[in-house]
């Protein structure tokens, strides 16, 4: 085994004595390598001498206690016949065998983002830094604890779980034990999470995920750590409504990065300190300071960039960001995780599966007119019947012209549409008013108002085929092959949804799909969610997709009956052309 030596030493020198000359090695004839330890406003950089060593002679990890592991491990395997051309060593200190050190990890570091190296005989390692939300946030909380002059001020740590709010917690705990006066007033429960200012017996306390379900507490301050990442409203109602009443002056501290998912509690108070911002709404007891770029603006932008980030070339180093932008634009699946992260927007997923610029590209100005009488292929995705309902056309190309050209049609309750755009903040009465959403009397969608929709588009095209989903269409599919349509079963699997959701992408790819710019489906086309098996096979998960994207899945499952049949063979196209692997 070999000896660990662990540096406890914390500030105000983060790496005081860090990686002295008085590692602790495997033979006594062996020394320590020389080390430089640097710090910038950027990061913390370790630099060790390891001549004749390469980087697989190292590993470098963190171990549950936050500690970073360094470990060196050589083997000197010398023959005799080369003792003797070189002589005997007198003296000894060239060779490294095996030696391991610890670093406590302060708090302020990106762990992810700790990368290593060797070149030249030295091998680097580089702890960037963080932003400092944390460090904010466990501020304010001490404050609310021991500066207020709240007497039992109950001052709360909450975010998705328990460990997440240990963050802020263990950040206000090195706070405390870095102030000789804090410290002598202030107990730490470090197995509790919580600190206990005594003269006015007020406590700071991590709780539980669980927490939503307990009540009476009686608040002075809420520290809400990346709320984001809050799966409900639960514990966020819990701690912000009403049971801060009895204080004097309560405070709610929200800190957080974008998230994806716009129906939830994080996303209603983001679009409500817009609203303050914006002028739209007034609020005095509501605070709002957003660093995040506009959907609008270009995110590859340095200057955006700084607006995002503040602290940009201070605790955030310009080349770690130009790296992660250059990465993005050539890793297309990366884009939304470089927007969220790097830039604060709200995005629709992590992973965004359509490349939109090259869907709006396939935008072409037609008219319907010009497709009268052509043969075309119906998708149907009933939703539920609160939901909106989609029926998508799919024209295939003919020997005049390869495109395969999209109508879309959808369709909402008319008494729901008002509750629907302030709960969901989509724009679905702008575009009922600009005619690219239908509604329909009453509190749930009218089908028979689409039968007689679909009878009368079938007057105006050849709608050889409608597939839709078995689940809740057997009544209206029913109807429909009463009116004389051909309906097609169509699958959610991915036996049935993976082909043509590849060739909907090798198609829009290759700029062979034409669509008129309809703004609800392509809302719905970037809300795309893909879920893949082991085999490679894919179809849009609706549960996993953040927002609708009924249109999408209509004409997917269009798309694969046109493809097919085509306007005059049945033969499958699949048989014969070239799939897009994804």
């Amino acid at each position: 085994m070999v000896p660990v030596r662990r540096n406890q030493n914390w500030l105000p020198s983060i790496f005081n004595d860090f990686l002295g000359n008085d590692w602790l090695a495997e033979r006594h004839n062996t020394t320590a390598p020389a080390v430089n330890i640097i710090e910038d406003e950027n990061e913390y950089k370790v630099e060790v001498a390891a001549p004749g060593m390469t980087k697989e002679d190292f590993k470098v990890h963190i171990n549950e206690d936050n500690e970073l592991i360094v470990t060196m491990e050589k083997k000197a395997e010398q023959k005799e016949e080369e003792d003797k051309k070189k002589g005997t060593y007198l003296r000894r200190e060239f060779s490294y065998t095996k030696f391991q050190q610890s670093l406590l990890l302060p708090d302020n570091v990106v762990r992810e983002k700790i990368a290593a190296k060797v070149e030249n005989g030295v091998m680097t390692i580089e702890i960037p830094k963080k932003n400092g939300k944390s460090e904010l946030a466990a501020a304010v909380a001490l404050l609310l604890t021991c500066g207020d002059g709240e007497e039992r001020a109950e001052v709360y740590g909450c975010a998705a779980d328990r460990q997440q709010a240990a963050i802020v917690f263990d950040v206000a705990a090195d706070m405390v034990r870095m102030c000789p006066a804090l410290s002598k007033r202030v107990k730490i429960l470090t197995s509790q999470k919580r600190i206990v200012y005594i003269p006015t017996n007020s406590f700071y306390q991590v709780l539980s995920a669980e927490a939503y379900s307990k009540h009476g507490f009686n608040i002075h301050g809420v520290v809400f750590d990346e709320l984001h990442t809050q799966p409900n409203r639960k514990l966020f109602d819990v701690m912000t409504k009403g049971s801060g009443d009895a204080r004097m002056q309560p405070l709610y501290f929200l800190i957080t990065t974008a998230g994806t998912d716009t129906n939830s509690i994080c996303y209603e108070v983001h679009q409500k300190a817009k609203d303050i911002l914006e002028g739209r709404k007034h609020d005095p007891t509501f605070y709002p300071v957003i660093y995040g770029a506009d959907e609008s603006e270009d995110w590859t932008d340095p200057k955006v960039w700084k607006k995002a980030n503040p602290s940009l070339d201070k605790t955030i180093g310009m080349d770690k960001v130009v790296a992660a932008c250059n990465s993005a634009k050539e890793t297309p699946g990366e884009e939304n995780a470089f927007r969220q992260l790097r830039l604060n927007q709200w995005v629709k997923q992590a992973i965004r599966w359509m490349p939109m610029e090259k869907w709006d590209k396939c935008k072409v100005d037609f008219d319907e007119e010009m497709l009268a009488g052509r043969i075309c292929y119906g998708g149907l995705d009933l939703s539920s019947t609160t939901d909106i309902t989609a029926f998508v056309l799919v024209f295939p190309p003919t020997d005049d012209d390869e495109h395969y050209y999209i109508l879309p049609y959808f369709w909402l309750p008319e008494e729901t549409l008002p509750l629907r755009v302030r709960r969901d903040h989509v724009p679905y009465d702008v575009w009922e008013r600009q005619g690219y959403l239908k509604t329909t009397e009453g509190n749930v969608v009218h089908y028979g108002f689409i039968e007689n929709f679909i009878d009368e588009l079938g007057q105006k095209f050849h709608i050889k085929e409608i597939a839709f989903d078995r689940w809740g269409a057997v009544q209206m599919s029913q109807n429909l092959e009463g009116l004389g349509f051909t309906m097609v079963q169509f699958g959610q699997g991915y036996k049935d949804m993976s082909p043509p959701t590849k060739e909907l992408m090798k198609l829009t790819l290759e700029q062979t799909l034409a669509h008129n710019g309809h703004p609800v489906l392509r809302w719905m086309m970037d809300n795309i969610f893909i879920r893949r098996d082991p085999a490679g096979n894919i179809k849009p998960d609706k549960e996993k997709s953040t927002e609708k994207i009924d249109g999408a899945v209509a004409m997917i499952m269009a798309l694969d009956r046109a493809i097919r049949c085509g306007c005059v063979s049945d033969e499958s196209v699949y048989d014969s052309r070239e799939m897009l692997i994804l």
